[in-house]
């Protein structure tokens, strides 16, 4: 059996998390979901600092843009700057279809850009094939990152 996919989502809205837990439940694929509501929380999970020092690398971090404390464009800039988090794949999932926030992300080495659906049907689904895309046909990089 493989070991679960550790997903990092980093998001504030509760109805957001609670849409995307259920999603990937239902597609019962090995994985476990960690959240964090804001972007220091964020950081120190990613990190592994206090109260977070035995938290598990996440393979895959979703994360919103407009966060409580840090936003998401801080928060990539971080992970994306540090040798030990740079090769977490990041996928910012947001409501803004606003270009310069794609192209911020994308500037500061965000993996993908989704823009959150209104329809709750369609976010499902969205939050589905991300799934299946990036935890079934995408090779994600070591747990532990070469030096």
């Amino acid at each position: 059996m493989q070991n679960p996919i550790e997903i990092l989502l980093i998001e504030d809205n509760p109805a957001d998390i609670r849409l995307t837990q259920e999603a990937f439940r239902a597609a019962r694929l090995h994985n476990t979901i960690h959240v964090a509501q804001d972007g220091v929380s964020a950081m120190s999970f990613i990190r592994q600092t206090a109260p977070f020092q035995d938290a598990p690398r996440p393979d895959l971090i979703l994360l919103d843009l407009n966060l409580p404390k840090m936003d998401g464009r801080e928060i990539l800039k971080e992970i994306k700057s540090d040798p030990h988090t740079r090769t977490i794949p990041v996928v910012v999932l947001t409501t803004s279809e606003d270009e310069g926030d794609v192209l911020r992300s994308y500037d500061l080495h965000a993996n993908a850009y989704l823009v959150k659906p209104i329809d709750v049907l369609r976010f499902i689904k969205m939050i589905q094939s991300l799934e299946s895309f990036w935890l079934s046909v995408v090779k994600l990089p070591p747990k532990v990152p070469e030096s």
